[in-house]
């Protein structure tokens, strides 16, 4: 069963030995003897970390477009990092297998599609943010450099937080009607800060959230410390304030596994009794606190409520009613679906939607990932988040074994992952570029860690060893 394991998440898969193999590969090193000579060339990998930060700092304040040329920037100049790179390796991971898979098969649900031109133009944007998680899985796998990324995505995420904030307190003007008109809450404030959509600021929020937690174990010094701590009350305030069901819902799921993962890192530490009882001590814990938040806090109350309303708040009317319609698309195309990207979604929806309920997409990442690349495409998709999930795990083990303090990034990864998908069954903001780059962000951090021997070791150990590695 073990082996079968293995096999299924690509544990024992020697990638290592695809440049031997390769005809693509013969590119990479071409222009190595030039980058040997070239100083500039020389910081790369540096250069990478600033285009890197540069796209944090700015998606949350510019225009899609201006986001979509950052990262063309960003892709010409991991072209060139390749070509000119000595590493036969390339950190290429199990991963990047299965995204590579992903991405193949979006491209010939593309080319089957019936709008084959506007299923090109998602493609292509697919293929932005799924190069620029290779640019981020090959700069990462620097300590110095993977700080300098998070820590610069986290002081932007503080801007954005406080901005959201204060909102909160001075009051903002709804831009569109984000709460059922009926409800209770009808007049109360919705913080939305520099996006313009309390649920875009909650998915782009989520990875501030665990990152700034993880920086409060990673960053050494006290100083560096407290700010983390002030990061992480604030970038939490804010995601709870944006009201957002998806978000709350992806809040709870990513505390669910923080609490797992930290058992786990801190158990040779701990005494017996909390090893037995810790679990259930911080479930039982984080459930009274949302019982006392449900019975005195009238918005939560109230937020919460509507979630089991069904068809009775106007939100979930208008989602259920779009699912029905998507499922509708699911069975006309279950294959490979109609194509990748938001602009194919607009163009087919119509042809199925409910009088009243026009829809931008479906309201949820794995019926969207449905409707564009089929069963075949979300089979793949979830492949990859099993095989990124065990990295995670194996990587979080040996790190562990170490004694390493930058395995709390790990843990952050692995929990914004966990809170990103929570999000993602039922809204779709993970396909805005502001917080899609965040997504792959996660995903190359649990990749920039991989280090194949050791975890083919580690995963070769009976349980009870590697559980006291």
């Amino acid at each position: 069963m073990n082996s079968v394991w293995q096999q299924v998440t690509l544990t024992t898969l020697p990638v290592w030995q695809w440049g031997q193999v390769s005809y693509v590969h013969r590119l990479v090193g071409s222009l190595s003897t030039w980058r040997q000579h070239s100083w500039l060339m020389q910081q790369g990998d540096a250069i990478g970390a600033l285009l890197i930060s540069l796209v944090f700092a700015l998606s949350p304040f510019v225009a899609t477009n201006l986001i979509g040329w950052l990262l063309a920037s960003c892709i010409l100049f991991w072209i060139l990092l390749t070509v000119s790179d000595g590493d036969p390796r390339l950190g290429f991971t199990p991963i990047h297998l299965l995204v590579l898979l992903f991405w193949g098969i979006a491209a010939t649900a593309a080319a089957l599609s019936p709008v084959k031109r506007l299923a090109f133009l998602g493609l292509g944007k697919l293929s932005l943010y799924l190069m620029f998680f290779i640019l981020m899985a090959r700069v990462l796998r620097s300590p110095k450099l993977r700080s300098f990324c998070i820590t610069a995505f986290l002081l932007v995420a503080l801007v954005v937080s406080s901005y959201g904030v204060r909102q909160s307190i001075h009051g903002a003007d709804a831009l569109a009607t984000w709460v059922d008109p009926e409800s209770p809450l009808a007049q109360s404030t919705r913080v939305y800060s520099f996006l313009g959509n309390p649920n875009l600021l909650a998915g782009y929020l989520m990875p501030a959230v665990w990152l700034s937690f993880s920086a409060i174990f990673v960053w050494k010094r006290w100083l560096p410390k407290v700010l983390a701590i002030v990061m992480f009350g604030i970038n939490t305030a804010c995601l709870l304030l944006t009201q957002s069901r998806g978000g709350w819902i992806g809040l709870v799921v990513a505390a669910l596994v923080l609490v797992v993962l930290l058992r786990y890192w801190w158990s040779a530490y701990l005494p017996r009794f909390l090893r037995l009882w810790a679990l259930p001590l911080v479930f039982g814990g984080l459930a009274g606190i949302l019982v006392l938040g449900f019975i005195f806090v009238t918005p939560f109350r109230y937020r919460v409520g509507s979630m089991f309303a069904g068809s009775g708040d106007s939100s979930n009317a208008f989602r259920l009613n779009v699912w029905r319609s998507v499922l509708e698309m699911i069975r006309d195309r279950p294959i490979l679906g109609f194509g990748p990207g938001d602009l194919v979604f607009k163009r087919i929806y119509p042809l199925y939607a409910a009088a009243r309920f026009s829809a931008l997409s479906a309201y949820s990442v794995l019926l969207e990932i449905a409707v564009e690349s089929g069963l075949i495409g979300l089979t793949a998709f979830l492949w990859l988040l099993l095989v990124t999930s065990n990295q995670g795990f194996l990587q979080l083990r040996r790190l562990r074994a170490m004694g390493d303090s930058d395995g709390f990034w790990l843990i952050g990864a692995i929990t914004t992952i966990a809170g990103m998908l929570g999000h993602g069954a039922v809204d779709t903001v993970w396909y805005r570029p502001e917080v899609s780059v965040l997504w792959w962000l996660s995903v190359a951090l649990v990749a920039s860690y991989y280090a194949p021997h050791a975890a083919a070791k580690l995963s070769a150990q009976p349980p009870e060893l590697a559980a006291d590695a």
